[in-house]
Parts: C-alpha cells; structure tokens; sequence
C-alpha cells in the first residue's frame, strides 16, 4: 500500500498545518485525512505511523466479527504500565474473568443503590459555590465525578481526601495521555513516579482497612469477596477511578459548554426539568427524565466522545475494504471521525440534539461513544446514569452562563475541553 506520507504533497501538508494551527488540535488534520482516504489512512508521522479506520462497517470489524485479530494489551503503552491486570488492559479469558466479576456491580439494576449518593455530591460542591462566581466546570465535574465514584464503588467519602490527591490525580492522567512517549517509547518521564506511589498508596490504605471491617456490599467488598490479592484489587480499583470519573468529567464539561453556546436549548432543558422534578432532586434511576435530557447527552457525546479513539494492536493481519494492515502494527479506530462523519450525520459539525429525538438511531456501529461488542464499555450505564442524574441535578438548582469564549478539544487520556469552561453560577429561588 502506498504511505499517506509517500502521497502527501506540499499544498496537502499546508493544509494539515493550517488547520492544526487553527484548532489547536490534531483533530482538523485527522478529518481532513479521514475524508481524502476514505476512512483509512496512516498517521504522517516519523516513528509514529499507526494505521487509523472509521465508519460503520471497519468498526463492526475491530469490535465484533474480526476482533480476536486485535489485542487491546500492549505493553510499550504507559495505560498498561499504570493499570498492570486492570480489566481495561488486558485480553483473553483473563478480561473475560474480571468482566464477568465486575460487570454485575455497574449494570442498570443496581444504579438505584447510587442515586442518593449522586445527589448527595453534587450537593456538597455546589454548596461551595458562591452567587455569581465565575466556575470551571471542568474542574467541578471533576470534584463531582471523583467524590461519586469513590463511595459509590468502595463506601469512601473522599471530601477531606480530595484536596490532597488532587494533584496525585491529575498527574496520573497526564502519564496516560499521549505525549512525546509515542513516538519515543523509552523516552525518561520524571515527575510521575511519586504521584503513581501515591495513589497506590491511598488505595492499598483503603484495601487494608476493609479487610478489616464489616463487609459492604459494593465493588470493592466483592473483589474482597472473591480473594483477589492487594495488587489485583489495587488494578481493577485505579482502572475504576482513572476511566470511570475521567470519562464523566469530560462529557459533564463538554455538555454545559454545548449548552452554554446554545441558551434555547439550556432553558427549554431546564423548563422540562423543573416541570419533570417537581422541586425534589431525582430519587430513581430511570422514569423521571425529559426526553429532551436523553437528546442532550448523547448528542454531546456525539460530538464530544470522551473516549475518542479505539487504541489496539494487530495480532493478525486484517483487512479493510481492500487495504491491508499487517501483524505487528497499532491500529486506532476513530471515534471522534465516525460521530462526524458526513455520510452519515447531516451537518456533523453542529450540535442538533433532535438528530436523537423519537428514538432516532443511526445506523449500526456509526455512533459508538462506548465502544461496542463483548469488550462495552463496562461502566456504560453507571457513566450513562451519572451524567443524566448529575446535569439534572445541576440545572434544576443553578442558572449557568457561558463566559468562555473559545475552548479546544485536547487529546489527553479523555477528549476535554481546553483551557477549561468557565461558567458564570446563580442559584435557582423556589
């Protein structure tokens, strides 16, 4: 096959570069490459020369019909190195296991047993927050995601924690997100290992102070039940905490800035909320939402999928409508390039929530924000619960208002917002 980089030529590359200058992402160059090869190309980077696919029918490919061709564990990558046997990183029978331990605990029939404690901590942040303060939400949906996540899946009130882990966080973010490493690999990385010993730390700490109490009927309780070792929960925890409220931040943040730029949608959304609610915060986990809610979140996930790409090495040669990629190779299937892709989505770039309305589906594998197949998102329903119960919450007791001006799609561990959106906060009078 001939390189993308063979059959570049200078106006090509001009372009790539102007629209990398102008997004401040390698988003634009990347659809402008998806459209002139027609959903397959290679990345035109020295030393870094992954193959990248989209649309439908390669997706159904990587996800189901020809996945055992690709293996989600590749050890150069710092996410293995972090998450160690978390059930994100590894393949086979052994992703199989802990799927089948874990998944039960993040299904829709449990999320009820969660939905006070959401409430609950939305409550508290916003407690914080004074009339008329100007709010990264951000950085708020991160407080929130964390604080939930925490005593939702290991009965931990993080509140007095969270302060000092903040940074600890952060940074173990930071190790996973792309960076000089990938065209590098051994590459030194100072500055990480003291914040990863941290957090393994606060985490073996929480591991040894459960042996020791009652039991509970959380994640956390079952790992212990089932006799995993310290080092195997510690996996499947930091796997939880990283991915779980990583993900919400970013769709929580992408969604108040969607709605920021778009106040008719913001205050009809909160109309319907107040007339949906009642004045009562939500009580149950399905059954109270506006329709208008569902048509909001998924449509910023459209836009905005957290999780924007699908990383996988190829174990077995495959094949892509004619175009081969050989053994030994990283392929990523875009996630971000198929939720915009005009063949599929009229106006792709544009936020219309309606393009979801009256059960609207798009046709199979287009609209993928959890991935698909046996390898889901495992925390897809908690994450798909959260966001609804969280927004709702939000908007039914503040006013926000967009003081942002532009923000830009940053391609770290999670696709975010960056610098961040600020918001400018009022609470709601009864």
């Amino acid at each position: 096959m001939k390189s993308t980089l063979q059959a570049l030529n200078l106006e090509t590359l001009g372009h790539i570069l102007v629209s990398f200058l102008r997004q401040r992402s390698p988003l634009a160059p990347l659809q402008f490459l998806y459209a002139r090869s027609k959903n397959f190309f290679q990345i035109p980077l020295p030393g870094f020369r992954p193959f990248v696919i989209g649309g439908g029918a390669a997706n159904r490919q990587v996800l189901v019909t020809e996945r055992n061709k690709l293996l989600w564990r590749n050890p150069s990558d710092p996410v293995t190195t972090l998450l160690r046997h978390g059930v994100l990183v590894v393949d086979g029978p052994e992703h199989d296991n802990y799927r089948r331990e874990l998944e039960p605990l993040l299904t829709p029939g449990y999320l009820q047993n969660y939905i006070p404690q959401m409430v609950r901590q939305v409550d508290r942040v916003t407690a914080t927050w004074k009339d008329g303060q100007t709010v990264d939400m951000l950085v708020e949906s991160r407080r929130i995601a964390l604080l939930i996540i925490m005593e939702a899946l290991f009965s931990v009130d993080f509140w007095d924690d969270l302060p000092r882990m903040w940074k600890s966080i952060l940074k173990v973010i930071d190790y996973i997100s792309p960076g000089a490493w990938i065209v590098f690999p051994n590459i030194p990385r100072p500055g990480y290992t003291q914040h990863i010993r941290a957090l393994d730390n606060y985490l073996y700490q929480i591991i040894q102070r459960r042996r020791s109490a009652p039991a509970r009927q959380d994640l956390l309780g079952h790992l212990l039940d089932i006799g995993l070792d310290d080092g195997l929960i510690r996996d499947q925890m930091l796997t939880m905490l990283i991915a779980g409220h990583d993900t919400s931040t970013a769709l929580l943040a992408w969604t108040f800035y969607l709605l920021g730029q778009n106040q008719e949608i913001l205050s009809r959304l909160q109309n319907e909320l107040e007339q949906s609610l009642q004045g009562q915060p939500p009580k149950r986990a399905a059954g109270w939402q506006p329709a208008l809610l569902d048509e909001v979140i998924k449509e910023s996930l459209r836009l905005y999928p957290p999780i924007h790409l699908g990383n996988r090495y190829v174990a077995e040669k495959i094949t892509f409508n004619g175009q081969t990629v050989p053994a030994g190779e990283r392929l990523f299937y875009s996630i971000y390039l198929t939720h915009r892709d005009p063949m599929v989505w009229k106006d792709p770039d544009d936020f219309e929530p309606e393009r979801f309305a009256d059960g609207c589906k798009p046709p199979p594998f287009t609209y993928v924000p959890f991935g698909g197949g046996p390898r889901v998102c495992i925390g897809a329903a908690f994450g798909q619960a959260e966001a609804r119960l969280v927004l709702a919450r939000l908007l039914q007791t503040h006013r926000f208002q967009l003081k942002s001006s532009k923000v830009f799609a940053r391609m770290g561990a999670t696709l975010e917002p960056s610098p961040g959106v600020l918001m400018r906060v009022q609470r709601k009078t009864e």
